[in-house]
């Protein structure tokens, strides 16, 4: 490899024009998806004043206003109208998901529409899978995850989100999602999701906020970047 004087790496970083040239990495409109809260009634936000919650009969003009500005994408974040211990409102098929899903497709056929695929907005606990003896059970709460996939893709969905951390759950929706028919369903995993601080405005949009505990036996250790890799690994496999 030639070194300077030979190479000159700043040669394409003079003016802005020859800057944007060459850049490598983008980001535009297409790029980005845009997240709605849906619940039995449309309210406001203070924590977060530019993402409200919408009731399913506002979220369809919603949408279509969406769709005008040039959003691509939104991914559904439900609030059920009642809570209980394993989340069933997550995949009713009358759910709060399951309803907006067939709004959005009558109002705004082009949009891409995203579910979150967890359970905390549906337990009256705010964890996201179902508890024994005091913890999150794992491998029972995987049946119930690809429960709620498959429901929302039959209501329409374009791609589910898994964002629980269960260990295996990949698996379990691909192969739902698989044995229902739905094999070019795509799934867009949070591969990747930190206990953080940071998600408390997101929980309290969301009502999913857990009302014991917390969900560090869960989510990911933010010192552990090798963990991150292997669990992007992990969901990859499956």
């Amino acid at each position: 490899m030639s070194t300077f004087p030979v190479t000159r790496l700043r040669r394409l970083r003079r003016t802005g024009a020859l800057r944007s040239l060459v850049r490598e990495t983008r980001l535009d409109l297409e790029d980005f998806v845009l997240p709605l809260f849906v619940g039995p009634t449309t309210e406001a936000n203070p924590q977060l004043p530019a993402l409200g919650r919408f009731g399913v009969e506002d979220v369809a003009a919603e949408g279509e206003e969406l769709a005008r500005l040039g959003v691509p994408a939104v991914i559904l974040f439900g609030i059920p109208d009642e809570k209980d211990e394993e989340g069933s409102g997550a995949w009713a098929d009358g759910g709060v998901v399951q309803r907006a899903l067939r709004a959005l497709h009558a109002s705004a056929p082009g949009l891409v529409l995203l579910t979150d695929v967890c359970l905390c907005e549906y337990t009256s606990h705010g964890h996201c899978g179902l508890i024994r003896d005091g913890e999150v059970d794992n491998d029972s709460t995987l049946e119930l995850l690809a429960r709620t996939a498959v429901s929302h893709v039959e209501a329409g969905a374009d791609a589910v989100c898994p964002s629980d951390m269960m260990d295996g759950r990949i698996g379990a929706v691909r192969q739902a999602l698989d044995d229902a028919g739905y094999e070019s369903a795509p799934i867009v995993a949070y591969s990747a999701k930190y206990a953080s601080a940071f998600y408390g405005p997101f929980r309290e949009a969301a009502e999913s906020a857990p009302t014991f505990g917390d969900r560090r036996g869960y989510q990911m250790d933010p010192a552990n970047a090798r963990d991150a890799l292997r669990e992007c690994e992990l969901d990859v496999a499956e």
